[in-house]
């Protein structure tokens, strides 16, 4: 017998509009055989092997309910079958013998049984079905989608569907295949639910603000973020060319680093440094909203004259705060000595990071000669270590060897100089059928920093 042989759950045959959901016409009556069961016997009639594969298994229906007739009395244990004669024999006398008899009981299924994909393929034309949009990705309360065009007429219908089936979401919008091409920021539309496109979106243990529909935000990023953040140690010092709201360079500041996170888009600085301040780490996260190729060429000289805080350990909250004084002053009365440490001021950037896979390679050349000798500027002493760059990019190269031949190429081409052996490359994700992201880390050239 094979399972839900004889009940049929599916959603009934939709002939309603499709330009909004008519809920009322998703209702069906399923009949099926109960046995009278004692409450003290439930138990051991569900576990019963002569009753294998005829117990009640629907999703979200109980296999055993109180009598409508009796509520006190006996319980109901419901068959997946409708007919008596359906039966098998070995389960018919198990029955028999085991209960207090069978009786006809009524299952009521309504719109709020089934799942969204189940009533999906219902509503859309017949057509459609195959490939419908039943995926969609969560950040804060916004869901979003990216329907095809054949299915832009049904969008209301399927974000309806999104916002009814989700309790977390109280946005639903799709994704417009126009781009804003300064700031590279899809338009959208809201197709359910409130017009309200500023999230609240947890990650890495930090708190991030943004209107979704003004910045760049991407959720299935985030084991890219945290795989770099790992990468730094607390004592560096990290500059974030394409900073956006921070999912960077707030996790890396919660570790302990300096970050020097800057944006060209007014709308992500603002977020930023909202999020900056909310996460507690408005002392090591210095912010900035200018043009990428600028913030390269300037950032080491300018970090040089003025030098970011000393690490002295990862950023505390208050209540952690007022213990470590409290501490601090209870150790100095008892020791008569004061606990400053001297530490040296940040001035070397140890790593960059470009995510902005599109475009990022473009702006290497950004960094010829941001090191080259200017005034009281002692960048040889403060660079003996080159800082590592980490430059998102896309390749059409799908086959390993071939993509980091294709990435090599054009990053050398940009820099002006080979790369040298401190050189990896990660696969980030794949974005279409023929598109992959990669970021690809290496330690800046001296010959390019320096402009020898």
């Amino acid at each position: 017998m094979s399972s839900h042989a004889y009940l049929d759950a599916s959603p009934p045959a939709y002939n309603g509009p499709r330009d909004q959901l008519d809920k009322s016409a998703f209702h069906k009556t399923l009949s099926v055989l109960a046995a009278r069961v004692p409450p003290s016997r439930t138990g051991r009639i569900l576990k019963a092997q002569p009753l294998k594969g005829t117990i009640m298994d629907l999703p979200k229906i109980r296999s055993v309910v109180s009598d409508r007739e009796n509520p006190d009395g006996d319980r109901l244990v419901l068959l997946r079958i409708a007919n008596k004669a359906d039966i098998p024999p070995e389960a018919q006398q198990y029955l028999e013998q085991e209960t207090h008899g069978l009786v006809d009981h009524k299952i009521e299924l309504d719109y709020d049984y089934w799942t969204a994909d189940d009533i999906m393929q219902k509503v859309l034309p017949e057509g459609l079905r195959e490939g419908a949009p039943s995926g969609f990705a969560m950040t804060g309360h916004l869901a979003h989608v990216n329907l095809l065009d054949e299915y832009l007429p049904y969008k209301y219908l399927i974000g309806q569907l999104i916002l009814d089936k989700n309790k977390k979401v109280r946005t639903v919008v799709n994704k417009l295949n126009t781009i804003d091409n300064q700031f590279r920021v899809f338009k959208m539309e809201v197709i359910a639910g409130e017009p309200d496109c500023v999230v609240e979106h947890h990650e890495s243990d930090c708190r991030f603000t943004f209107d979704f529909s003004q910045v760049y935000w991407n959720s299935r990023l985030h084991t890219e973020h945290e795989r770099l953040v790992r990468q730094f140690e607390p004592e560096d010092m990290v500059a974030d060319v394409f900073a956006g709201v921070g999912p960077f360079a707030v996790p890396a500041a919660r570790k302990g680093c300096a970050v020097l996170a800057n944006d060209l888009n007014p709308a992500s600085h603002k977020y930023l440094e909202k999020n900056v301040h909310d996460n507690r780490v408005t002392d090591l996260v210095r912010t900035s909203c200018e043009d990428g190729r600028e913030f390269i060429r300037m950032v080491a000289k300018r970090t040089y004259d003025n030098p970011l805080p000393p690490f002295t350990g990862p950023p505390l909250s208050k209540t952690q705060q007022e213990k470590e004084k409290r501490r601090a002053r209870e150790v100095k009365q008892t020791l008569g000595a004061s606990l400053d440490v001297e530490s040296q001021p940040r001035r070397r950037i140890s790593h960059f990071v470009m995510n902005l896979p599109d475009t990022a390679i473009l702006f290497l050349d950004a960094f010829r000669g941001i090191l080259a000798p200017n005034g009281d500027h002692n960048m040889a002493a403060t660079y003996e270590v080159m800082p590592m760059v980490h430059c998102h990019c896309f390749t059409r190269e799908l086959e390993p060897h071939k993509a980091e031949a294709d990435i090599r190429q054009r990053v050398e081409e940009q820099l002006g100089a080979p790369l040298e052996d401190d050189v990896s490359l990660h696969l980030v994700r794949s974005v279409a059928p023929n598109k992959e992201m990669y970021c690809i880390s290496f330690r800046l050239p001296r010959a390019v920093g320096f402009n020898t």
